[in-house]
């Protein structure tokens, strides 16, 4: 690992075992805790499963923010379960209607130097107040709520030197997308991304959030910010200036690889469709037709991002073919809106007020009509995310988005005829915690009949008798593998979950996933999921190993699978292989037999896998494979998953 860092420092005062110099696996004792909602209820029937009385954490907070549409009893049954379940084990409860959880967890819990782990994969959004915030799966997030450490793999870390100052109408977001051109979203598995140099004192705290918290799509471990005047600003405005504290990396640190970006020059750009790291300057983008844009989401829902997009529609109105849909990150944010008039100012210019909530970014309403460029301030692009098969959805900073409302196309923002507007933050932001909750225990716990129990496991067999049910390309997500949007009510309901994954790869007319893998479960066989190159990136949500589970499958194997991911496919006993020889993923089809004999014995530490590829023909082939388990890994998916230990 990298000397003298800020991550170094932070992991070093954490560090349970494991030499970062020697070890490839570290336990760090993990201080603060947060869920959502869509991953949470899962996790705090986990956290029951383990008998746990009271959570250990310093902290630990269940947010409502995700499944907010109540389309049927599903979702306020799913939160009667996590308020009172909250109150029986200790934990701080965030109805709904309160906020996203990166944003409220920034504002009102967040400390420099304390770790964080999150069932929602951009977590790292704690990183811009100096915290090393980690996503993952939900029974990660249990282990840690009852006081078990958390393993991360000894980080590479990419030291990113700012320079300069950011110009009028170039965000933050331009950082985090120029980023994402050089380190793409693939390739950086067990990084982490710290940033340092001149530049970053020009960020303030939100502006440094929306960038670690956009740094989960590179598919690193987290990204972090040190800890300066700019944070003890922040937090004094918060009136939480006692939770300040100091921390940097030292003047000699040493990075693993430096990237440097320097503000003066950047201009405003675009994720276009489908992926985040698909960039293009605005001004390539200049004069296509836009239908939709949409700000707001834990990435840009704070209040400067609101409050420029506000100032700048002043007079003003959307562009008649156009709709406009705001999106406050925050309770708090709304408040200072409707206390200053820029909400009405909003209102005015022709815009649509949403819940605060993820909403529109994870596919729950506001989809865009067929044919129709969206422009979103959101942090992923996915193809079908936003709800519309077939989407256009581009991914931009404020600035850009308000620019696109008032022309109906894209326009590089300094070329809009509109003044910048020079958004000053308030002295203090609005910080009412009445709405948190800190429920009594012995009040019992609500279980509608809508809330199942997490499916268990077998131990993994000796034999594996394996059939490939699907082979998928590169960059599957788990969107792909576990569709949110509609779908997300049914997150308590395994059974009923697991009728959708794969959704998006079933033709009409033919058996989809869960029935062709229930039919190799129910011959008694084992399903095999086949993939390529940077398999399960995106989301922290665990039932993209939960349902596949459930359904049989016990092996995952591919180019290379991405860390969240990876590591839920062994708490819950699939065992994830990585092909020694690329060449053998075309090798594979759909319905071939992949035999392992022997798995068990077959995985030790650093160990080679060898499988046997029986095609139709009668034709054999032996195809080998690594993996990326550790002892106590091993030990785990020999079990069936976490919960058999």
């Amino acid at each position: 690992m990298a000397r003298g860092t800020l991550v170094q420092k932070i992991i070093a005062a954490h560090l349970i075992s494991g030499d970062p110099a020697k070890d490839s696996q570290l336990l760090i004792k993990i201080d603060q805790t947060l869920t959502q909602d869509a991953t949470g209820t899962m996790a705090y029937l986990e956290l029951e499963a383990m008998k746990t009385a009271k959570v250990a954490t310093e902290l630990s907070v269940s947010y409502v923010d995700h499944n907010m549409m109540q389309n049927g009893p599903e979702n306020r049954n799913d939160h009667l379960y996590l308020q009172t379940v909250a109150a029986e084990k200790g934990v701080i409860f965030s109805p709904p209607g309160n906020g996203i959880c990166h944003q409220l967890h920034l504002e009102r819990f967040g400390k420099p130097g304390k770790t964080l782990i999150g069932s929602d994969s951009h977590t790292p959004t704690g990183g811009g107040i100096g915290m090393i915030a980690i996503g993952a799966g939900g029974l990660d997030v249990a282990l840690a709520m009852a006081g078990q450490p958390f393993t991360i793999p000894t980080p590479k870390i990419v030291g990113v030197k700012l320079t300069g100052k950011l110009r009028p109408w170039v965000a933050a977001k331009d950082v985090i997308l120029k980023l994402l051109s050089i380190l793409t979203t693939k390739g950086n598995v067990g990084s982490i991304v710290e940033y340092f140099g001149p530049g970053v004192a020009d960020l303030s705290v939100p502006q440094r959030a929306t960038i670690t918290n956009m740094g989960a799509e590179l598919g690193v471990t987290t990204s972090v910010f040190p800890s300066d005047e700019r944070t003890k600003e922040f937090l004094r405005r918060q009136k939480r200036e006692n939770d300040f504290t100091e921390l940097s990396a030292d003047a000699d640190a040493e990075y693993d690889r430096v990237v440097e970006i320097d503000l003066d020059t950047l201009e405003p750009m675009a994720a276009c469709p489908s992926s985040p790291d698909n960039i293009k300057t605005v001004k390539e983008l200049a004069g296509k037709k836009v239908g939709q844009v949409l700000v707001g989401s834990c990435t840009n829902g704070g209040y400067r991002d609101l409050a420029l997009v506000a100032t700048a529609l002043k007079g003003r109105k959307v562009h008649p073919d156009v709709t406009l849909g705001i999106a406050p990150g925050s309770r708090p944010v709304l408040e200072m809106l409707c206390a200053n008039g820029m909400l009405g100012d909003l209102v005015a210019a022709g815009a649509r007020i949403l819940e605060v909530g993820c909403g529109p970014c994870i596919g729950q309403g506001q989809s865009p009509a067929d044919d129709t460029i969206t422009v979103r301030t959101f942090n992923r692009n996915f193809a079908g995310r936003s709800g519309t098969k077939g989407d256009q959805s581009y991914l931009v900073s404020p600035e850009t988005a308000v620019a696109a409302a008032i022309a109906g196309e894209f326009i590089d923002p300094r070329e809009a005829g509109v003044e910048f507007p020079e958004i000053a933050e308030p002295e203090f932001y609005t910080s009412d915690d009445a709405h948190f909750q800190k429920g009594e225990p012995g009040k019992g716990i609500i279980r509608k009949p809508t809330i199942g129990e997490p499916p268990m496991n077998c131990a993994l067999p000796e034999n594996i008798d394996g059939v490939v049910v699907i082979k998928v390309g590169d960059k599957i997500t788990t969107d792909h593998i576990m569709p949110a949007g509609v779908h997300l009510k049914l997150r308590s309901n395994i059974p009923a979950y697991s009728k959708v994954v794969f959704e998006c790869f079933t033709e009409n007319g033919k058996p989809s996933f869960a029935e062709r893998a229930s039919a190799v479960r129910d011959a008694g066989k084992h399903g095999v999921i086949i993939g390529r190159d940077s398999y399960g990136q995106g989301s922290s949500r665990e039932h993209a190993a939960i349902c596949p589970m459930y359904l049989g499958i016990k092996v995952v194997a591919a180019l290379a699978i991405e860390r969240i991911h990876r590591a839920n496919l062994i708490n819950f006993g699939i065992v994830p292989l990585i092909f020694k020889n690329p060449a053998d993923y075309e090798l594979i089809e759909e319905n071939d037999s992949l035999k392992f004999a022997g798995l068990p014995g077959q995985l030790t530490p650093g160990s080679e896998v060898k499988g046997t590829l029986c095609k139709a023909d009668g034709s054999t082939v032996e195809i080998t494979f690594t993996h990326p388990l550790s002892e106590n890994d091993i030990r785990l998916v020999k079990a069936g998953g976490r919960l058999n230990c």
